[in-house]
């Protein structure tokens, strides 16, 4: 339940650090996004069982301030985070390398539910301009990224989920 709860300020507090400051400094039309990157790290730690509720909670305070028609990164979010949860079964002794493989296949499916949505709604964006002004850039800042946080959400994850010491 605490971990839960602790999702609400940690993702507001990132969510807050992403729109404020990180937006201000794309990379051609692509910026980072640290709020997937904290749910994707969480996921993958090994004593996590509250990933699927830090992606709800997560998508669900990105979709009050994101432009798109609300719930997209709802989906998107929960799509990565399922990803992340089906490699920590898969990659378990490697959980760097899952997180980068989340963080690059998670970015890509956030910005294909955004571009599907975005063009049912009738919003005409050129595929090939989008994928390499916003999501190949997108790809590269998140993994320049993603490293940093997973050290700080695997050491949140540790302090909400300590080891039970055997005697």
């Amino acid at each position: 339940m605490l971990a839960v709860l602790l999702a609400i300020p940690v993702l507001g507090g990132l969510l807050i650090l992403q729109t404020a400051i990180i937006s201000r400094f794309p990379l051609l039309q692509g910026t980072a996004d640290v709020v997937l990157l904290a749910l994707v790290a969480w996921a993958l730690q090994a004593r996590v069982e509250t990933g699927i509720q830090w992606g709800i909670i997560g998508g669900l305070l990105v979709s009050v301030v994101s432009g798109l028609p609300f719930g997209i990164t709802l989906i998107g979010y929960l799509l990565a985070v399922v990803l992340a949860l089906v490699l920590r079964r898969r990659v378990w002794q490697v959980p760097l390398l899952a997180m980068i493989v989340t963080t690059f296949f998670g970015t890509i499916v956030i910005h294909l539910v955004a571009l599907i949505a975005l063009r049912v709604t009738g919003t005409p964006l050129p595929v090939l301009q989008a994928l390499n002004l916003v999501t190949l850039p997108s790809i590269l800042l998140n993994l320049l990224l993603a490293v940093p946080i997973y050290a700080v959400i695997s050491d949140l994850s540790k302090w909400v989920h300590p080891e039970k010491l055997e005697i």
